[in-house]
């Protein structure tokens, strides 16, 4: 499932994710799955990914931003 990171798109459905890819190669691991419910958003300030709650509440799951073009090693941003 595609989700976008703008801010403002919300999740449409139930969602576990393990990891958020970008388009240009790199990847947000995060240390355990995350359940987002319809109506979560997901933003990026800085080298933090946020997600917002559709209630209000933020959260910033721990986590590693990663390349994944060859080995999914090294920290990249």
């Amino acid at each position: 499932m595609r989700l976008v990171a703008d801010g403002t798109t919300p999740a449409s459905r139930l969602v576990l994710v393990e990891d958020l890819e970008t388009d240009d190669g790199h990847a947000f691991e995060l240390s355990r799955p995350l359940f987002l419910a319809a109506g979560d958003r997901i933003d990026c300030e800085g080298d933090r990914l946020v997600v917002v709650r559709a209630g209000g509440e933020r959260l910033m799951p721990a986590g590693d931003w990663a390349t994944r073009c060859g080995l999914r090693s090294g920290r990249s941003r």
